[in-house]
């Protein structure tokens, strides 16, 4: 059974330790520390169309991770190809996004939804005509002054934000292998608002 797990962000070292690159970064986390096995001896993401791609099996289960490299408001280029590309149901779609509604380090799944005034989801929902696909929503707080908000998403994680990093993210690739080996209700149990 295979699994689209599309974490969202933009390319160039200048976005790289942005809070708007959670979806990179939380993926970055799960290749790392997961101890799940690479397919076809890759050991990383490798490059390929329309995005960075690593290949991870864990519990019989085959997840493609997918960081897209068509920047944010093209996100739903890069996601459908690679859902025609590995023939993967809407059903087995994840997005990995950041979401400014929900305080630091909060994830929340949800199976639908709206866009939430997130380009990247817009885009998603856009391209393939529907808002019914899972989310891993990664709050990143909201501490930003009016017309702030583009450069509150663009900018590096605070001191005490870095600190907290690691573990957040952890807890949130713990989540995405949840999502495919017990299932979406299931997750959303155990995960929300932890």
């Amino acid at each position: 059974m295979k699994f689209l797990i599309a974490g969202l962000g933009n390319i160039g070292s200048e976005y790289e330790n942005t809070r708007h690159n959670i979806g990179f970064k939380v993926l970055d986390t799960l290749v790392r520390e997961s101890g799940t096995s690479f397919l076809t001896g890759e050991t990383a993401f490798r490059a390929a169309r329309y995005g960075d791609v690593a290949t991870l099996k864990h519990r019989g289960r085959i997840f493609i991770l997918l960081k897209p490299s068509t920047y944010m408001n093209l996100s739903g280029k890069a996601v459908n190809y690679w859902m025609q590309q590995e023939k993967i149901p809407l059903d087995r779609l994840l997005v990995v996004t950041d979401d400014l509604a929900l305080p630091f380090g909060t994830i929340r799944l949800r199976g639908k939804g709206s866009d939430g005034g997130h380009n990247g989801l817009k885009n998603i929902n856009q391209i393939l005509g529907t808002q019914n696909y899972a989310r891993l929503r990664f709050g990143i707080g909201s501490e930003f002054g009016r017309g702030q908000q583009v450069n509150y998403v663009l900018s590096p994680w605070d001191a005490e934000e870095e600190a907290a990093l690691a573990e957040r993210c952890k807890q949130a690739s713990d989540a995405i292998l949840s999502f495919g080996t017990v299932g979406l209700a299931q997750t959303m149990t155990s995960f929300n608002n932890k």
